[in-house]
């Protein structure tokens, strides 16, 4: 049933990006201000969200004035009203998110829940060892699970409400379609109860994935993770990750340990199905089909604005990719925190119970939203006027690189800008098909209306284009 040993590495879904964490509202040839409309797609996990609502400064939050002219009258109105309802919050930074996978969304949707609790309820250093332990392990803790099963009973809820309303500007599941979130609640309540039949039993899953990888070399695959280690991932720059936990990541999928304890209960959040063709039939296997190579740490662990963390004794990192991201996330955590809107209800809020945290005791951000938008969305934006010249930022993922066309033109702001992830950290892949790709998508980009913008490129994992000012309205 094997569907190739050249896609087994990355698998079938995208758990979590092949790429660091960017603003990218700092993207372009200055920093976007006013209203910002930004676009994901398939970007997989929260890695841009959060950096990008992190770095909102103080000047892009709730102090506007009238003669700011970059502020529409709309959001002055709408500044007006939010003195008049504690609940009304000015959004100055609207994410919208696309994804193939509802299962990805319902991951994207936990761990948004995670970051936005208020530290009455966990503080930040507890709340980024259960967020990268959810985001990157196969199998977590006992404490962990029960933390989990919460988030997905309140999560449940607010999917379930029947509501034109969002009951979190950063949990906005309003836009997607009933079917979707029938689908979302069914996944939430797998992650609550999950049925004995269908149960799947990580480490043999995990295993699975990595024999039909390697194959013949499986028998020797100590040496061939340390390959991919020292003359892929070091080779482009990721020396930071050390042998020990990427051996320990790519033998059980285990990329965090952080406290002492038993990893052994499946982390379901990582659990999917994949439709195989058996015998002219087709069967749908539940089990772990994700990335397999290229590891979590690529998210937050290989870069870091703090460089005494890629310090180096002897030749060698003192630090280690969990370190960085731990270091990152928990600093992405602080600012969110320090942002924490007037408007919301936990600034004030008595110390409570982590099961009593329901999605409106959730901090609200000063001027950030988040919106899920349905799977087929990308197609149908150009169909409403509103969305015309609408986006200042656009991603797109190497997964969804193929889906970037014309339409773009008309969703995309004059001066927008378009990121590309490329397939940098996609290990399978040798530097021939990595070059070919990235000229692929230059060459896409420039038939939607996007040409290369090498100063924006402060990384070679992205390729970074702006809006062709021949093709502006």
């Amino acid at each position: 049933m094997s569907a190739g040993q050249i896609s087994e590495g990355p698998g079938c879904i995208t758990w979590w990006g092949f790429s660091p964490a960017c603003d990218l509202m700092d993207m372009g040839e200055e920093r976007c201000k006013g209203e910002v409309n930004v676009l994901l797609v398939g970007s997989a996990d929260l890695r841009h969200i959060l950096k990008t609502m992190a770095g909102l400064q103080d000047s892009e939050r709730l102090h506007v004035s009238p003669q700011n002219s970059c502020v529409s009258l709309g959001l002055l109105l709408l500044l007006l009203l939010s003195a008049e309802s504690k609940h009304a919050c000015v959004v100055l930074l609207q994410v919208w998110v696309v994804e193939s996978s509802m299962e990805v969304i319902a991951r994207q949707l936990l761990l948004l829940y995670l970051a936005l609790m208020p530290q009455e309820s966990m503080g930040n250093k507890e709340k980024t060892e259960v967020f990268l332990e959810l985001f990157g392990n196969s199998e977590i803790r006992s404490q962990t699970a029960e933390t989990l099963k919460c988030a997905a009973s309140q999560l449940l809820l607010s999917v379930t409400e029947l509501q034109e309303t969002p009951t979190h500007s950063c949990l906005n599941t309003t836009q997607l379609k009933f079917r979707e979130r029938d689908e979302l609640a069914r996944i939430f309540k797998a992650w609550l109860q999950p049925q004995p039949s269908s149960s799947v039993l990580m480490p043999k899953a995990w295993d699975y994935r990595v024999r039909e990888h390697l194959g013949r070399r499986y028998n020797c695959k100590s040496g061939s993770f340390d390959w991919d280690l020292i003359m892929k991932l070091h080779e482009k720059g990721c020396g930071v990750i050390s042998k020990h936990e990427y051996v320990r990541w790519r033998e059980r999928g285990l990329a965090f340990e952080m406290r002492e304890g038993t990893y052994q209960i499946t982390n379901p959040t990582l659990i999917s199905s994949r439709v195989f063709n058996q015998q002219g039939n087709k069967v749908a296997l539940r089990g772990y089909w994700g990335d397999i190579v290229s590891s979590p740490f690529l998210a937050f662990g290989i870069e870091t604005n703090d460089q005494s963390l890629l310090k180096k004794q002897n030749g060698q990192h003192i630090k280690t990719a969990q370190d960085v991201s731990f270091a990152n996330v928990q600093m992405l955590f602080q600012a969110l925190s320090s942002q924490q809107s007037c408007c919301s209800d936990t600034a004030a809020a008595e110390p409570t119970d982590r099961k009593s945290v329901g999605i409106r005791d959730l901090m609200q951000l000063n001027g950030a939203a988040v919106t899920f938008l349905s799977t087929d969305a990308l197609r149908k934006l150009p169909e409403k006027q509103k969305h015309s010249n609408f986006f200042k930022a656009i991603y797109f993922s190497a997964s969804c690189a193929h889906q970037l066309g014309p339409m773009l033109r008309q969703i995309a702001a004059p001066d927008a800008v378009l990121v590309v992830e490329l397939a940098k950290y996609i290990l399978d892949l040798n530097r021939e098909q990595e070059a070919g790709f990235e000229r692929q998508v230059a060459s896409i980009a420039l038939e939607a209306g996007f040409e290369p913008w090498l100063e924006g490129r402060t990384s070679t994992a992205h390729a970074v284009f702006r809006k062709q000012k021949k093709l502006s309205c």
